[in-house]
């Protein structure tokens, strides 16, 4: 096997770098039985309202991404929202997570690991009513505030 130079792992240094407001949004969809998203969006599981319990998830997660991802910066979040969308004829529950804060890097993980994190919860409160569950296409759909400029995923993108 040839030798290659490897790079360290490392955290990259913002501190250079002026604060600007930042803004990152990120969707997930999960999959399942038209009769489970029903009963999740009439907070009719066994384990009790699925939405608030995966909002709550979302927003513990995005505080958290820095414990999950090793190379985040730990962030000052100004504010952290989950929005669901429901598909009951195709079987899906789509998770919105929209984060903010006045920053020198941007929110796009936390956006990204909320998201993920409503979908999983999800998932958990579900997984006793509905073995066909799966969580897919979670995307960034936007960010703004950085020095790269402003990011919007195609809308008709998954």
């Amino acid at each position: 096997m040839p030798q290659t130079t490897l790079h360290p792992t490392q955290m990259i240094d913002v501190g250079a770098k002026a604060v600007t407001q930042r803004l990152a949004r990120a969707r997930g969809t999960i999959r399942m039985r038209p009769e489970t998203v029903e009963l999740t969006r009439n907070s009719q599981l066994p384990k009790g309202n699925a939405l608030e319990t995966a909002r709550v998830a979302a927003i513990l997660a995005a505080k958290n991404t820095p414990q999950i991802i090793p190379l985040c910066h730990p962030l000052l979040l100004a504010g952290i929202d989950c929005d669901f969308e429901f598909d009951v004829e195709n079987g899906r529950i789509s998770a919105t997570a929209t984060v903010k804060c006045a920053g020198q890097t941007g929110v796009e993980m936390e956006a990204l690991t909320a998201a993920a994190a409503a979908l999983l919860t999800i998932y958990d409160m579900t997984k006793g009513v509905d073995d066909s569950l799966e969580i897919e296409n979670l995307v960034l759909l936007h960010k703004s505030g950085g020095k790269s400029g402003d990011f919007r995923r195609d809308t008709q993108s998954p």
